[in-house]
């Protein structure tokens, strides 16, 4: 285990460097000059004397690689600069803004795990039924419909017109069901569908057929013989799609005027910020990596099978 977890820390530093190079080529690519766009928030128009000032100051006079190296040092140590619309440090505004996401993502989290395992299960167990028919007519109805139509169906008829639950703020748990319904969508329905496949590939094993000839009883069967064997390409699946639904969810946070950061980053991109738009970019794509190693350990944990190089761990 313990060369395993060497092998997939060391496989992840390549690609913690790519995100930051990423991130530090959008900000280096963007239109405009950053040192004019940090002076002229608010319609200050700046002098050149004033805009080459800036430049020196933020470091723009130095070689591309230089001030890659500069971003990256003061990124590790939690600096990512200042916003150019707020002023304020980057850092702090994700720090105060992050806990709003995650606790979207872990709501999301919860609708789709249990959705799509109570979904999948119940299709396997009546495969060919009409319980089967009906729930792979929902899972594909929820795989058509964009967010952001779903987003505003669902508004439209637990809000506008059955006034059950409120349409935008952050406040308690009636807060996230909308936005969290919204987000866990298409995740539900495709946990659902894999569970299902897993399910049936599990069910048409020779263990599962010589305990249904023993007798056992379908939802047993199901649960307790073949669910265990099935569930760990849902919890890979899963697993990746919390990170997915962390630097996903613009549009659902968007529409019902949640503060997380999600809409900190459709702010940067309407206000031209990109200091603001990097350590976003930076910070999903960092949560993204510790996710996937934490899922690929679990996933390891579950699956006693897992192999490195040829050999067991």
């Amino acid at each position: 285990m313990g060369r395993y977890l060497i092998h997939k820390l060391a496989s992840l530093v390549p690609v913690l460097l790519g995100i930051s190079l990423a991130a530090f080529v959008l900000g280096v690519l963007s239109l405009g000059d950053p040192a004019e766009l940090a002076l002229s928030q608010g319609g200050y128009e700046p002098t050149q004397e004033q805009i080459q000032a800036m430049a020196h100051q933020m470091g723009l006079d130095a070689p591309y690689p230089v001030q890659y190296l500069r971003w990256v040092g003061r990124a590790l140590t939690g600096d990512l600069g200042d916003s150019y619309s707020s002023r304020m440090p980057v850092a702090q505004e994700l720090g105060r803004r992050l806990p709003v996401t995650l606790k979207l993502a872990v709501c999301a989290m919860a609708l789709a795990c249990a959705g799509g395992l109570l979904l999948g299960c119940t299709a396997a167990a009546f495969r060919g039924r009409w319980p089967d028919r009906l729930i792979q007519a929902v899972l594909n109805l929820q795989l058509s419909i964009p967010a952001f139509w779903l987003a505003l169906l669902l508004i439209l008829l637990f809000a506008e017109t059955l006034g059950w639950l409120p349409t935008s703020g952050n406040g308690g748990l009636r807060y996230m069901i909308l936005p969290a319904s919204v987000l866990s969508s298409a995740t539900m329905a495709t946990a659902a569908r894999l569970t299902r496949s897993s399910l049936l590939a599990e069910l048409g094993r020779q263990y599962c057929t010589a305990a249904s000839a023993r007798g056992i009883g379908r939802w047993r069967l199901v649960l307790r013989n073949a669910l265990p064997n099935a569930i760990v390409p849902v919890v890979a699946l899963l697993g990746n799609s919390l990170g997915g639904m962390l630097g996903g969810s613009v549009i659902v946070e968007s529409i019902f005027a949640l503060p997380g950061i999600g809409s900190y980053a459709l702010e940067a991109i309407n206000n031209r910020d990109y200091p603001a738009l990097q350590g976003y970019v930076l910070l999903t794509g960092a949560v993204y990596v510790a996710i996937t190693l934490l899922v690929d350990i679990l996933s390891m944990l579950l699956d006693p099978k897992v192999r490195l190089g040829g050999r067991k761990i």
